[in-house]
């Protein structure tokens, strides 16, 4: 009796510590912008008090992130960004424009092996001008370099996202695309998969002569309904610096992102 005991105790132990440890690597991957992770990412973005006339913003951006190995040393992650906007009291006084604004997708070449935690990847990234609304959308096909580099250690995760997208056609009467996108970032995980991450969002459109900057302080957890994995996120948006027109007094940020792991 006591040795079916024990061996059952075991049994217990060694899933619980197998999925605390597929926890964790899930935690570090997601971490990681170019990690070989199959995710859907919904991220959830509200704005209030835009501008003079105190209007608001919901965005919903659906992520997808595919990784395809290309050979023994080398991977391809694509990220596609799928924004649908509703807005109030943007464009004017009881104005509201919902629907599909402008798509961007990237793809980062970026080796399989890391050395000493540190990693990195490269490529194009492209403004599609799918906006369903003439004030959701640039009207402008550009193209760009994005470079990402991270550093992992224990449980931080560290580093940096950057792109710049110039436009090459589209609409002659809109003004050209000429901006820079820099996320730098910063994370801790637990073992258990829960996590806190604080990074910057700083858009600069060289053409328009304007800075936009959030400071996100996210927190984070990774549960399971059934089989399927789920990272939860939620925190505010604090929007430091932007355009008189633009500037948001109070934002909010929730996601859930849907994991696939192999």
């Amino acid at each position: 009796m006591k040795k079916a005991t024990l061996l059952l105790f075991s049994f217990l132990l060694m899933n619980t510590l197998s999925a605390q440890n597929e926890t964790e690597e899930l935690a570090k991957k997601l971490a990681n912008p170019i990690a070989s992770l199959i995710s859907l990412p919904l991220q959830n973005n509200i704005d209030y008090g835009i501008g003079n006339l105190k209007g608001s913003r919901y965005t919903l951006n659906i992520q997808p992130v595919i990784p395809m190995s290309l050979s023994n040393d080398l991977n391809l992650i694509t990220r596609v960004i799928v924004p649908i906007v509703s807005q109030y009291n943007i464009s004017g006084m009881g104005n509201h424009e919902s629907g599909l604004s402008d798509v961007v997708a990237s793809a980062f070449f970026s080796p399989k092996n890391s050395k000493n935690g540190f990693t990195w990847g490269a490529g194009p990234v492209v403004l599609l001008p799918t906006g369903s609304n003439d004030f959701l959308t640039a009207k402008k096909f550009g193209v760009g370099p994005t470079v990402v580099a991270l550093k992992q250690m224990g449980g931080w995760t560290y580093g940096a996202l950057i792109n710049q997208i110039w436009s090459v056609s589209g609409d002659e009467k809109r003004t050209d695309v000429n901006q820079m996108y820099v996320n730098p970032f910063v994370s801790f995980n637990w073992k258990s998969g829960a996590g806190v991450t604080a990074q910057l969002e700083w858009t600069e459109s060289w053409s328009n002569k304007t800075t936009t900057l959030y400071f996100e302080p996210v927190f984070s957890a990774i549960t399971a309904f059934g089989k399927q994995k789920i990272s939860f996120a939620v925190g505010p948006r604090i929007n430091i610096s932007a355009p008189d027109y633009a500037e948001s007094r109070f934002g909010l940020r929730a996601s859930m992102v849907l994991l696939f792991p192999k």
